[in-house]
């Protein structure tokens, strides 16, 4: 019961945030606000809101040997990771990316087995087998791909994308256990703020705020709030008490997610491929989770 409101429950929120987020960002950009003038938004007010929360309810300080391993994770897991994201969803379709960053499990228990030392064991191997079959039937089945130039520069970036956000999530996992969540993502995102500012500052001052409508503004707001400043909060708290691989895993909501929400505004529908790779991509959360669970017991 603990991992359930500790590990599973934030992670879920997360990744039905993430899901949404495919499309929220898609409608406004490029056409309001470009992608690296976003990042230099959404990482700012992260910035300000975690210094909030660390200084009235954290307020640890960090040992000054950590300080290049948090430069580290604010590189992949906050600069590369979000301008990627950002600027490969500009050109790819929202169901697509979110196919995409499925990537990410495999690359963890990639990355855990070389850098980490972790291992994984036979009930991992099947969930992130049972992931990938439903991810393929999805790309497969789905009428959102196509060929044009774009959308392979868009795939690329979405793709080297998912390829920082592993690197952060094993980097990332040892510092969870010797600080707090907070502490280190008031870090993370405070050196990722001084990475993206010189990239994005140009785009930022171009931007037309006189032109936002409301809904246009619940859509910024919701990326920065909801799809950053919330989303590193749960993800790093489920951090503390999971692998980074469960953490991986559960990457392959998003597709369900992002599928959900183009078929309620009109720009898909549901089918059995769809319906099967819901099973199997759940099936493959199942079986890491419990291969995780087999591990500690073991």
């Amino acid at each position: 019961m603990k991992n359930l409101f500790r590990v599973h429950l934030p992670l879920l929120i997360v990744n039905l945030i993430y899901g949404i987020n495919f499309s929220v960002a898609k409608s406004v950009m490029p056409k309001f606000i470009e992608p690296l003038a976003f990042i230099v938004l959404r990482v700012g007010v992260s910035v300000l809101l975690f210094f909030i929360v660390h200084r009235f309810f954290i307020n640890e300080k960090v040992e000054q040997k950590d300080y290049r391993k948090l430069l580290l994770c604010a590189l992949f897991g906050v600069y590369l990771n979000q301008s990627l994201f950002f600027i490969g969803i500009k050109y790819t379709t929202p169901i697509h990316g979110a196919l995409i960053m499925i990537a990410t499990p495999i690359l963890v228990l990639v990355l855990t087995r070389f850098i980490s030392k972790e291992p994984f064991n036979l009930l991992k191997s099947i969930g992130i087998s049972c992931g990938a079959v439903g991810a393929l039937l999805l790309i497969l089945g789905g009428k959102e791909i196509s060929g044009g130039t774009n959308t392979v520069l868009g795939d690329s970036m979405v793709f080297i994308n998912a390829c920082c956000f592993a690197i952060y999530l094993v980097l990332v996992k040892p510092l969870m256990q010797k600080y707090h969540p907070i502490t280190v993502v008031l870090w993370t995102f405070t050196f990722g703020f001084l990475f993206a500012l010189p990239t994005g500052s140009y785009d930022l001052a171009k931007v037309q705020w006189h032109t936002f409508t409301p809904t246009v503004w619940w859509a910024v707001a919701s990326v920065v709030i909801g799809a950053t400043f919330l989303v590193y909060l749960l993800n790093n708290i489920a951090l503390k008490h999971a692998s980074a691989a469960v953490v991986g895993i559960y990457i392959y909501v998003q597709p369900i997610v992002a599928a959900i929400v183009s078929i309620y505004f009109g720009k898909d529908n549901f089918s059995l491929i769809k319906i099967i790779s819901a099973v199997l991509i759940f099936a493959g959360v199942y079986f890491v989770n419990h291969g995780a669970m087999q591990r500690k017991r073991l």
